[in-house]
């Protein structure tokens, strides 16, 4: 069965902007999750005495509606929202204390389960949906909480459960699953110190990169905004990676790029050259396919604008490989895309930091710090098609 990719979900860019889920389905012989949910068991191994607070929304997948789940796992559909926004019901679930674990349900959702510490998230509705957190925004009612989420599908062909730093780099957990045959699998725990490690990393860094943390009043370390938002928010030079930009469309006017997208079929290759601002795609009888225009770094790092992704079988491919190339760096590295050599990843002066400090930290290496970091299966995801149970961990904050 073919794995299909976690979308990471961007946060609204403001308040005021709804978002709207993603709905990730896939075709099975065995479809193996027969009820209406699974257990969750959320172990808090933080060492914070804050009171946690634990919220599951997303979209009903048997409806398509939006809403949250409570602790039994019964969907409760959004109310209709205003404007200006209106506060939506209080979704939260008391969490456990440090050193505990509480289990609650999960239904068929394709959403986030968020956790904050020692206090409530507020979330509000529009008129069209419900407006998340957006952390880069100063005056966003949960800037100055501390909180996380993790992203999950539960479907009839199994979960997909993943952790993320595509947005924000913060409270660290882990996520698991315990297979139909009784062995668990996990990802996303940070090496010992590596939450601490980060950090110290990313104010190290010149060139604006160490903007991108975020600070209580009190100077309590809350958050490091991914590069896209920090843009955004003015901390990082819009400008950050042009140069690296430079230099791929002065190689690719005189070589051709090849990108395979599809590991599961070779024989799919599409050839990219440059002519003056644009970067035209052939497929193997010479027709051009698709053009990308000479993306900035917004576009790279958020992989949309000029690197949109559409759900289709050439441009959105095509595009989710770019952007991996430019975020890791590889396009000047090798001419076949994707380039899958970790070890080659963020070698050049002109890259991600943001994305190559989140893996430097990981205990297996795999993390989801942008939005394709799924390419060549580099991303924080686990996958069962018959889970028993699904687990996420807080762990400390060191």
């Amino acid at each position: 069965m073919r794995k299909p990719r976690m979308l990471a979900l961007v946060t609204a860019l403001a308040v005021g902007v709804p978002i709207a889920f993603a709905v990730t389905t896939t075709t099975s012989a065995d479809a193996a999750v027969t009820g209406t949910t699974i257990p969750l068991k959320v172990a808090n191994n933080s060492g914070r005495g804050d009171q946690v607070y634990l919220y599951n929304i997303g979209t009903l997948l048997a409806t398509g509606q939006q809403g949250w789940a409570d602790a039994a796992g019964t969907f409760h559909a959004w109310p209709a929202g205003g404007n200006p926004p209106t506060a939506a019901p209080d979704a939260s679930i008391v969490g456990p204390a440090s050193g505990q674990s509480i289990t609650i349900n999960m239904p068929k959702f394709s959403g986030r389960v968020y956790f904050s510490y020692g206090q409530k998230l507020v979330f509000k509705l529009t008129t069209g949906g419900l407006v998340q957190p957006a952390v880069q925004n100063p005056t966003d009612p949960n800037a100055n909480i501390l909180f996380n989420w993790t992203e999950y599908t539960l479907n009839n062909d199994g979960i997909w459960i993943n952790s993320t730093q595509v947005d924000m780099f913060s409270a660290p957990y882990a996520v698991g699953v315990k297979k139909g045959d009784g062995s668990t699998i996990n990802t996303g725990r940070l090496k010992s110190g590596g939450y601490n490690s980060f950090f110290a990393a990313l104010r190290g860094q010149p060139g604006g990169w160490a903007n991108l943390i975020r600070t209580r009043p009190d100077g309590t370390i809350l958050r490091a905004l991914a590069p896209g938002h920090g843009i955004e928010a003015g901390g990082l030079p819009a400008t950050v990676l042009n140069d690296y930009v430079n230099r791929v469309w002065t190689k690719y006017s005189s070589t051709t790029l090849t990108v395979t997208p599809f590991a599961n079929q070779p024989n799919t290759k599409y050839y990219g050259r440059v002519s003056g601002n644009v970067m035209n795609f052939t497929n193997s009888a010479g027709a051009v396919v698709t053009s990308f225009q000479k993306p900035d770094s917004d576009s790279i790092f958020g992989c949309y604008k000029l690197l949109d992704a559409p759900n289709d079988l050439v441009r959105g491919p095509i595009s989710r490989t770019l952007c991996a190339g430019y975020n890791r760096s590889t396009l000047l590295t090798n001419a076949n895309q994707p380039y899958n050599v970790p070890s080659a990843f963020y070698q050049d002066t002109v890259t991600n930091h943001y994305a190559r400090k989140i893996h430097a930290q990981m205990a297996n290496g795999k993390a989801y710090a942008f939005a394709f970091d799924d390419v060549g299966a580099n991303e924080s995801l686990v996958h069962d098609g018959s889970p028993q149970q699904a687990y996420i961990t807080l762990d400390p904050l060191s």
